[in-house]
């Protein structure tokens, strides 16, 4: 049974294989699939650059991936991966949710775990 692209990008939810924490959502097409199964490591769509996204390409802090999931409707990606470096977030946080709502206020409730300005020069 394949993804369903259909609609053409079909969103990845990225999990930390080992706690199941939530790292990152970002965007996968056809192709960003493909290779990410030819690979083991975690290629997206990126809509802003409207090209293939290879997670670390620059950063060096790439997605080795443990397991692949679809839902019922097969248009919808759950990747458990091994997190090789630090963080996913271009921030410098090991999650991109490092928010959370309090009292009707985002909080940032996570440290930074790097120094984006080191990581992406």
């Amino acid at each position: 049974m394949e993804i369903n692209f259909e609609k053409g990008l079909v969103p990845a939810i990225v999990q930390d294989a080992t706690s199941g924490e939530v790292l990152m959502l970002a965007f996968m097409n056809e192709e960003a699939w493909r290779e990410t199964i030819a690979t083991g490591h975690a290629t997206f769509f990126s809509r802003t650059r409207n090209k293939l996204w290879r997670k670390g390409e620059s950063s060096g802090h790439r997605l080795r991936v443990r397991e692949a999931k679809t839902d019922c409707d097969r248009d919808a990606i759950v990747l458990k991966v091994d997190l090789l470096g630090p963080g996913v977030c271009h921030e410098g946080y090991k999650t991109c949710f490092f928010r959370t709502l309090e009292n009707q206020a985002w909080v940032i409730t996570e440290q930074k775990v790097f120094n984006p300005e080191e990581v992406y020069t």
